[in-house]
């Protein structure tokens, strides 16, 4: 069954925050491709886009999700291939949001997530109650390295509540696949 509300799931490699604040481009990684693919496709999205500028880092991917449609990879794994189907390799943020709004008719808000907002617009509730009246297509975005720029953040039409564990030493530093993993059940909780 397909997510009530049409969402789109953007891992972002470039341009994303470096650790000392700057701007940088991250490497994909093949763990993000399988396990994310894997999330969006359990709770019903609609596309996983990975998103990065160097063509070198798209052709590697495009390989992956080519090995899993191969006689090879089907033999091996056949449900790998309808997870995998979900991922797509794109250029920029923009384009990924050019590509829903071509698919849905409609421009997506932009949810923004990560783990350092100083400000945020609320939870998962507040996100869904706002897309449950307009019935807009949802692109919700993950950064990688030391999560998305100020410039991401700033122009997202929603910024998602940081995801806290219960520990009382401030400590808050999951890997992006376990925070899309989180993220998207808290989102299906809140339906």
């Amino acid at each position: 069954m397909p997510f009530p509300i049409p969402t789109y799931i953007g891992l972002i490699h470039g341009p994303v925050r470096s650790k000392d604040g700057g701007e940088i481009t991250t490497s994909v990684t093949n763990l993000d491709i399988h396990d994310i693919s894997r999330t969006a496709r359990t709770f019903g999205f609609k596309k996983f886009f990975l998103v990065t500028p160097i063509k070198s880092q798209q052709e590697m991917v495009k390989k992956i999700l080519g090995f899993w449609e191969s006689d090879s990879g089907l033999i091996y794994n056949p449900d790998r291939k309808d997870a995998l189907h979900m991922a797509q390799v794109i250029d920029s943020l923009e384009d990924a949001i050019a590509e829903i709004t071509r698919l849905e008719g409609k421009k997506p808000i932009v949810v923004a997530t990560g783990a350092n907002f100083e400000k945020f617009d609320g939870g998962e509730k507040d996100l869904l109650q706002n897309l449950r009246t307009t019935g807009t297509p949802m692109f919700l975005i993950f950064g990688t390295g030391w999560g998305l720029t100020a410039l991401v953040t700033e122009q997202a039409d929603f910024r998602l509540e940081p995801l806290f564990g219960i520990a009382d030493d401030g400590y808050n530093h999951l890997s992006v696949r376990s925070a899309v993993a989180i993220y998207c059940d808290r989102l299906a909780q809140s339906l």
